[in-house]
C-alpha cells in the first residue's frame, strides 16, 4: 500500500474512530474501495432529488446542508465537519431514498466516500461502526427536532439572541448568513439586530457582531424581558 493510501486511511479512521478496529478482511476492503475527493469552497456536494452514491465522511473543512422553503428562502439545517454525521446522507443510505435538501462546501472540503456495498457490509458485520453511525444519526436527528421546534414556536428575536450566544464575544458573520440560518428574511434579521444594538446588547460592524451584554441576550433567548432593559418596548415584528 502506498504512503498516500496509508495517510488516507489514517484520516478516515480518525474521522470515524469505529473503523480503527476492523477485521483484516474488512480493513483490506476499506483500503481498496474508499474513494476521496477535494471540493473547493462553494462547490455543491449534493442536490435535491439526487441519488446518494455512498456514505460521505468529511476529513477536513465544513459542509452546510440547507433546504429551500416554499417562499424561496433557504433554511440552514446543519453544518457537517470532521467527525460529524450528515443525517441526510445516512437517511438516504439506510432508506435507499434520494436527497431532500442540498449540501455545499462552506470552505474547501476533503471528503472520503464509502460505496454503498462497503457501507452495507460494514453496517452488517462491524458492530462498532453500526453503533457509531446510528449514534451520530440519532444525535443529529435530535438537533433537527430542536430546530423545527424553534422555527415553529419561538419568535425571531428569541432565536436570533440564542444564535449569537455561546461562540465568544465576537461573531464573524453577515446579516444574510444569519437570515439563512434562521430561515428568515435579511431585512427582518437586520431590524432585530439594530434593535439589539439600540439597547446596548451588541455592536454591529462590517461582517462581524460584538456581544456587549450576553446576559440580556440570554434573557431574550429564553423569552423573558432582559434585566438590563426592564422598560424596553417589545422587539420589532419580524
Amino acid at each position: 500500500m502506498t504512503d498516500d493510501r496509508n495517510e488516507l486511511l489514517r484520516q478516515v479512521k480518525a474521522a470515524m474512530p469505529s473503523l480503527a478496529g476492523l477485521t483484516p478482511e474488512l480493513d483490506h476492503e476499506l483500503a481498496a474501495q474508499v474513494q476521496t475527493m477535494h471540493l473547493p469552497a462553494g462547490a455543491p456536494v449534493f442536490r435535491p432529488h439526487e441519488a446518494c452514491p455512498g456514505f460521505p465522511i468529511v476529513l477536513a473543512g465544513r459542509v452546510q446542508v440547507r433546504r429551500t422553503l416554499e417562499n424561496g428562502r433557504e433554511l440552514l439545517l446543519y453544518d457537517v465537519e470532521s467527525g460529524e454525521s450528515c443525517v441526510m446522507s445516512t437517511a438516504c443510505m439506510l432508506g435507499n431514498t434520494r436527497y431532500g435538501a442540498h449540501g455545499h462546501c462552506e470552505t474547501d472540503v476533503d471528503l472520503a466516500l464509502l460505496p454503498r456495498p462497503l457501507f452495507d457490509r460494514l453496517l452488517a458485520q462491524h458492530a462498532p461502526f453500526r453503533a457509531e453511525v446510528f449514534g451520530l444519526f440519532a444525535d443529529r436527528l435530535m438537533r433537527l427536532m430542536e430546530l423545527v421546534e424553534a422555527v415553529g414556536f419561538q419568535r425571531l428575536d428569541q432565536r436570533l439572541a440564542a444564535m449569537l450566544l455561546g461562540k465568544g464575544r465576537r461573531r464573524s458573520t453577515s446579516h444574510e448568513q444569519l437570515a439563512q440560518a434562521l430561515g428568515a428574511s435579511r431585512e427582518s434579521v437586520s431590524r432585530q439586530l439594530k434593535h439589539f444594538e439600540s439597547r446596548g446588547w451588541v455592536r454591529l460592524g462590517r461582517g462581524a457582531i460584538e456581544i456587549l451584554d450576553p446576559r440580556a441576550l440570554r434573557h431574550r433567548a429564553g423569552g423573558a424581558a432582559p434585566v438590563s432593559a426592564v422598560t424596553d418596548p417589545a422587539a420589532p415584528a419580524p
